[in-house]
């Protein structure tokens, strides 16, 4: 793939008033959402349960990468290498420095994407998710019939809550043998940063454009992404479930109210209601979902996780991400 020839922007300081007058995007003001939009239509099953007070949750919000499937599988180490690699050969950082600006901009920014963007490089989104998730291994990913049934299980609505483009969760998806109808609906990075793009991408053109120079990007943990979320959930926050596996993210959405589920870690945050080894553990450790009584240490992964939610040592967060 030929260099991009990525460099910071001269007219980064002019951005952003163009940025601020886009009326165009969802939200005119992100960190303000209008009011919530008509809920998804719930199932008889949803209704029966919200009727007689047996679940607490009318909603799900389920991340997807790490989540949903393994973080062993090998595609965040993918992916990590795949931005470093994007930062030295595109935008002439040393391959010294890419590793330690990776780490930087996510601690910061949410992504590198968004870190680049802030400091003014004109990097365009469909471009750097064309090379750093384009280039994945999705074969690492196998079929999950467990995962599947799961979901179709779970009778209130899903929503999968993505910081990735919509391409990758689709091939993620694809990989794990999951339909996209098995989501009453999918946020993810188009639908978070609709004033990146002109309206070409609406109307069909193979480019979507920028319509500002360093434009803020809309990612978890940031507030913005987790407001914007439950209004196009449509439900209470206190009714609706967050599943995560990025303490950062977790914490984010309990600060909006959301009841919380944290994924593959094997020790609890101040933030989580719940802690899971992995999704597989989902109706073990959260049967209220269902409707059903909240099991007290029933079986050995119940014991195990009541015993790891009752320890005292509750560390800070410390998430490295991409």
């Amino acid at each position: 793939m030929a260099p991009l020839n990525i460099r910071p922007s001269p007219s980064s300081s002019s951005s952003s008033s163009s940025s601020s007058s886009s009326s165009s995007s969802l939200l005119a003001d992100p960190a303000n959402p209008p009011p919530p939009p008509p809920p998804p239509v719930a199932s008889v099953a949803v209704m029966e349960l919200r009727g007689s007070n047996k679940s607490p949750f009318d909603c799900l919000l389920l991340d997807l990468d790490d989540t949903l499937y393994s973080s062993t599988v090998g595609i965040r180490q993918a992916c990590k290498k795949n931005i470093e690699e994007f930062l030295a050969s595109q935008c002439g950082v040393s391959e010294g420095r890419a590793s330690a600006l990776r780490v930087e901009h996510f601690r910061s920014h949410g992504s590198s994407l968004a870190g680049l963007l802030a400091l003014g490089y004109d990097v365009h989104p469909d471009e750097y998710h064309s090379f750093v998730h384009g280039r994945l291994p999705y074969e690492l990913i196998r079929p999950d019939a467990g995962l599947r049934e799961l979901l179709l299980s779970i009778p209130q609505p899903k929503i999968l809550f993505t910081n990735s483009d919509r391409q990758h969760a689709r091939r993620t998806l694809q990989r794990l043998g999951v339909e996209e109808d098995c989501f009453h609906r999918i946020i993810c990075f188009e639908t978070m940063n609709p004033h990146l793009f002109k309206d070409a991408r609406a109307a069909g053109s193979s480019r979507a454009l920028p319509t500002t120079r360093n434009p803020e990007v809309i990612l978890k943990p940031s507030a913005a992404a987790m407001k914007m979320a439950v209004w196009l959930a449509g439900f209470a926050p206190h009714r609706t479930l967050f599943v995560d596996d990025n303490e950062r993210n977790i914490a984010a959405g309990k600060a909006i109210g959301l009841r919380t589920a944290l994924v593959g870690k094997r020790e609890r945050t101040k933030e989580d209601d719940y802690l899971l080894d992995s999704i597989s553990e989902l109706r073990e450790v959260i049967p209220e979902i269902w409707g059903e009584p909240e099991k007290k240490g029933g079986g050995e992964q119940g014991a195990a996780t009541t015993m790891r939610r009752d320890l005292d040592s509750i560390r800070e967060t410390t998430p490295i991400g991409a």
